[in-house]
C-alpha cells in the first residue's frame, strides 16, 4: 500500500480543514487507517484511527469531538475532518495503514506511511 496525504494549509484558529489520504494497492480495504501528527522538536503522536470497514474509530483525547476520521474504500481514500482548530494542532500530519486491530495508537503497528502534510493554525 502506498499512501499520499494532502490537504494541509494555513487556517485561523476556530476554522476547519479536511485532510485526505490517497492509497494505491488492492489491499487498502483490508487495512486499518490512522492519522498521526508531529510538531517539530516533538515526538509523533496518535490522532485518530479507523477500522478496515469504518465500523470502529478511535481518537486522541486532544482531538476528540473536534476531528472526525472516515474512509471510502471504493475510492481508496481516507479523510480527517478537523474542526474548531487550535494553534496547538499545528503539525505535520501523516496518514498510515496497518493490519492490526490492537494497539492502534502505536506507530509500530502501522507498516505504510504517507509523506505528511503541514497544517498551520494561526491564533
Amino acid at each position: 500500500v502506498q499512501l499520499q496525504a494532502f490537504g494541509g494549509g494555513l487556517v485561523q484558529a476556530g476554522g476547519s480543514l479536511r485532510l485526505s489520504c490517497a492509497a494505491s494497492g488492492r489491499t487498502f480495504s483490508n487495512h486499518r487507517m490512522g492519522w498521526f501528527r508531529q510538531d517539530p522538536g516533538k515526538k509523533r503522536e496518535f490522532v485518530a484511527s479507523i477500522s478496515w470497514n469504518g465500523g470502529s474509530t478511535e481518537y486522541a483525547d486532544a482531538v476528540k469531538g473536534r476531528f472526525t476520521i472516515s474512509r471510502d474504500n471504493a475510492k481508496n481514500m481516507a479523510y480527517l475532518q478537523m474542526s474548531t482548530l487550535k494553534p496547538e494542532d499545528t503539525a505535520v500530519y501523516y496518514c498510515a495503514a496497518g493490519r492490526t486491530a490492537l494497539g492502534v495508537r502505536y506507530e509500530y503497528n502501522y507498516h505504510y506511511w504517507g509523506q505528511g502534510t503541514l497544517v498551520t493554525v494561526s491564533s
